[in-house]
């Protein structure tokens, strides 16, 4: 379980932010980070149960600064990442703790050009099946609605007046759910988590057929 001193680290980390303190007090950073890791690769390990994982990734808490113009050392919270095996499954699960700001997240935050324009090609077709998906009950009841950045206008070589223009001027496809810190801290919150991955399969699988075939639905693996 996530324990109420990886929320009490990360805030006093958030508000001391240096170096000099996070050296003072590693000791502590390395007992909650070891629950961290335990807690993600658990996760992991009961997702792989149910969805073919290809890799768990636990995120360092040091920061790249070289072209951020935060200057902050290190990150206030812990994360990781689930990557479904590719070629034929597509679409990663995240996890991410923090004081007052956790949340899962889901989907695709920067597919490649290629891709992208599958799945705009894909929509134009026939964006039925996946309007489905996210306006089911279910997904509603999770996430609410399909987030990510989009374009102002239609992209190059599509109707702006087609009628699923705004899933078409998508730049990314994403999902998320917020935790409260209460919530986190219960002892359900481990079955929330695989249950919110579960909310997301559909979408997920959804993709992964479109980028696994062409526009004539042949499979391209």
């Amino acid at each position: 379980m996530i324990t109420q001193d990886i929320f009490d680290f990360l805030k006093n980390l958030k508000e001391n932010n240096n170096k000099d303190w996070f050296t003072i007090n590693k000791p502590t950073f390395e007992n909650v980070q070891k629950k961290a890791k335990e807690f993600f690769n658990e996760i992991g390990f009961e997702l792989g149960k149910v969805d073919s994982i290809e890799k768990v990734n636990v995120f360092r808490i040091y920061r790249d600064v070289r072209f951020s113009k935060d200057k902050t050392p290190y990150k206030s919270h812990f994360s990781a990442d689930y990557r479904r095996t590719k070629p034929m499954l597509r679409g990663g699960y995240y996890l991410h703790i923090e004081n007052n700001n956790s949340f899962i997240g889901g989907g695709f935050w920067d597919p490649n050009k290629e891709d992208l324009l599958r799945i705009r090609k894909e929509l134009e077709i026939d964006a039925s099946e996946f309007r489905e998906i996210i306006n089911s009950q279910v997904f509603k009841n999770f996430f609410g609605e399909l987030k990510g950045e989009e374009l102002v206008t239609a992209p190059k070589g599509f109707d702006k007046t087609h009628p699923d223009i705004d899933l078409i001027k998508k730049k990314q496809y994403l999902v998320m759910r917020s935790f409260t810190n209460k919530e986190v801290l219960s002892k359900d919150f481990p079955k929330e988590i695989l249950a919110t991955f579960a909310a997301m399969r559909p979408f997920f699988d959804y993709m992964s057929a479109v980028l696994t075939t062409d526009l004539n639905g042949e499979s391209l693996y």
